[in-house]
């Protein structure tokens, strides 16, 4: 009697419901969704960051690209938990073109080990309004055949604005051979422009030790707001102490947005004595 019924239902009713299109592959995901990968993240350090970044962390066989205003806000900071971790594997990491020299002790005391960073610096190194011209062939060359031959542990590029048209695709393309993070540092200026690379992420500095997040693009949908990250200490506490003073009288200020909106919530000119406020 049972095997009556069953065979007198539709075959549509006994056979299994569709698999969803994201489980068909790796590079597949929903618009609402983060993307994933065949590769699991690299943990960043900041547990609020690989919540918002596809795969839990800095991507490996990828692009990374850090968007900022000027050098020494922070960025080392932020990527000093991966690079230490990439260097704890006995793996080296490659700085190409930085800025400026970097300090032996400032790196030792974020946990990185000097012994295992490599530092290559064009001929003709750019500096200041220099670093708006196109970069260096030989130090683009080098950061490709690098991320081509899947032995280093870890890049970091500075690059000028300029760069040739197709400069980035090939980067991409040879970083799919690389097995860590990729980071290519530029100005925040170019946020605007188009960009080969999957994770595109703005710096800016958000007060002392603190450092704002913006994600422009990632594989996924955009993050509304950004977020907030508190950076590993610098400052020793009566420097924080005058540098978190320092802030809150700059926000303050007549002229300032932040005095502004703080005197139009208020109902008009009477409230700016109570600025104070944002100081705490």
């Amino acid at each position: 009697m049972e095997q009556a019924e069953q065979a007198g239902q539709p075959a549509q009713a006994l056979a299994a419901p569709p698999a969803p299109p994201e489980s068909l592959h790796p590079a597949l995901w929903r618009a609402h969704q983060l993307g994933r990968s065949s590769h699991a993240g690299l943990a960043s350090g900041f547990p609020e960051l690989d919540a918002q970044l596809p795969g839990g962390g800095w991507p490996p066989g990828a692009l990374t690209e850090l968007l900022l205003p000027h050098e020494g806000l922070g960025e080392l900071r932020l990527l000093a938990p991966v690079l230490a971790a990439v260097q704890a594997q006995q793996r080296c990491v490659m700085c190409f073109d930085p800025p400026a020299a970097l300090c032996a002790w400032a790196l030792a005391a974020l946990g990185l080990d000097a012994q295992r960073l490599v530092l290559l610096q064009a001929r003709q190194p750019l500096k200041g309004a220099a670093r708006t011209r196109l970069p260096a062939p030989d130090v683009l060359w080098a950061l490709e055949q690098a991320l081509k031959s899947g032995q280093v542990g870890a890049v970091l590029a500075w690059l000028p604005a300029r760069l040739p048209a197709d400069a980035l695709r090939r980067l991409q393309l040879a970083a799919q051979n690389h097995e860590g993070p990729a980071f290519l540092l530029r100005d925040a200026a170019l946020r605007q422009q188009p960009s080969a690379a999957p994770l595109r992420l703005e710096l800016a500095c958000a007060g002392p030790d603190r450092l704002r997040v913006a994600l422009l693009k990632r594989r996924g949908p955009l993050l509304a707001r950004p977020l907030l990250l508190a950076l590993p200490p610098v400052l020793s506490g009566p420097a924080l102490a005058r540098a978190q003073r320092a802030a809150a009288a700059k926000a303050a200020a007549p002229g300032s947005s932040a005095a502004q909106a703080l005197q139009a919530a208020r109902g008009g000119p009477q409230a700016a004595p109570a600025v104070s406020a944002l100081g705490r």
